[in-house]
């Protein structure tokens, strides 16, 4: 099916924040209110959901049933113009078989961010449901101002449409995150140690096609399933796609076997590129984060990019997926333009 774009948001347009996998706990509503204070003061209308403000020490923030409902619930309005988790966590997975994608493709699509854990829902939404979602910063790093080059989540999903370009950041936060706790106002990123983006071969690059993915330990899982047939989506594409892949925490040696794992299931046999986000995740003793991704795709006969501008360490480049891309990457020039062509 064809993938279908979001209407821009706009003044006025209802956000609605619910958490699919893990809920926010006490220490850090303050941060909770400082992102919804945020989105009102661009002038939105925010509405929370009932599974989100944990009050029990669990890794969800409801049943799977009630995660599933409310989820369900707020995608089919059709007043609600996006919906922004205030992040992943770590067993979404267990939403999958009770949510309805072939009523969600009869609906009009609204605007689904996130990247982590939230992938786990973003990737079937796009593949089954035929709806773009926006792979970038979540609800609670929503107030983050974006580092230059880059655009923040609300500037690409506000857009009118046509073509929006990122090009690649000069700096990256050294490690961790900031402490919403401690400083639950923080807005500005700390970006400290150069960066940049390579190819696992040669040195230029340019390619195109449809965009697909999302994280690697969440989705590896999926490879093989109804939830995750990018294969069949990849030969129903006029073009073939990119795909987009970024390790959260998981060793070299655990991202080599998922890697593999999802070529094995086809991921790869009809793909224009592969991006390859860059990721605070450790090495091994005997294999590199880079070395994990040349054991699995070293020999494909495409473009693989390395440490791309999204994932599980600052500064993310906000990304639709399912929409035509652009990759461009030669020398000083290293860009990634979106057609949002309605």
């Amino acid at each position: 099916m064809d993938t279908r774009l979001p209407a821009p948001l706009r003044p006025g347009d209802t956000i609605a924040v619910t958490a699919p996998s893990s809920g926010v706990a006490p220490p850090l509503w303050p941060r909770l209110d400082v992102a919804v204070a945020h989105l009102r003061r661009r002038g939105f209308e925010v509405i929370e959901g009932v599974c989100l403000r944990d009050r029990d020490d669990h890794h969800v923030s409801a049943s799977k049933a009630a995660r599933a409902d409310e989820l369900m619930a707020l995608l089919v309005d059709p007043d609600v113009a996006a919906v922004v988790p205030p992040w992943g966590g770590e067993t979404g997975i267990d939403l999958l078989p009770y949510l309805d994608f072939d009523l969600l493709a009869e609906c009009d699509p609204c605007w689904y961010v996130g990247f982590s854990d939230t992938t786990t829902t973003m990737l079937p939404l796009t593949l089954r449901s035929g709806w773009s979602t926006l792979h970038g910063l979540n609800l609670m790093d929503t107030p983050y101002a974006p580092a230059p080059g880059l655009l923040h989540w609300l500037d690409v999903a506000t857009s009118e449409g046509g073509e929006l370009t990122q090009t690649a950041a000069t700096h990256r936060r050294a490690g961790g995150w900031d402490d919403y706790a401690a400083d639950p106002e923080v807005d500005e990123m700390t970006l400290t140690e150069p960066t940049g983006w390579s190819l696992l071969a040669g040195t230029s690059a340019t390619f195109a096609g449809p965009l697909v993915g999302g994280c690697i330990e969440v989705l590896s899982p999926l490879a093989g399933t109804p939830f995750a047939d990018v294969p069949g989506w990849a030969r129903a594409q006029a073009d073939p796609p990119i795909v987009l892949l970024e390790a959260a925490e998981g060793n070299a040696f655990e991202i080599a076997r998922a890697l593999h794992g999802m070529r094995l299931a086809g991921w790869f046999d009809r793909c224009a590129g592969v991006l390859i986000g860059r990721t605070p995740a450790p090495d091994g003793p005997t294999l590199t984060q880079h070395g994990a991704v040349r054991d699995a795709l070293g020999d494909l006969d495409v473009p693989v990019v390395l440490d791309v501008d999204f994932g599980h360490q600052q500064p993310m480049m906000p990304l639709v997926l399912g929409a035509g891309t652009r990759v461009e990457v030669a020398g000083d020039v290293q860009r990634i333009t979106q057609d949002l062509t309605r």
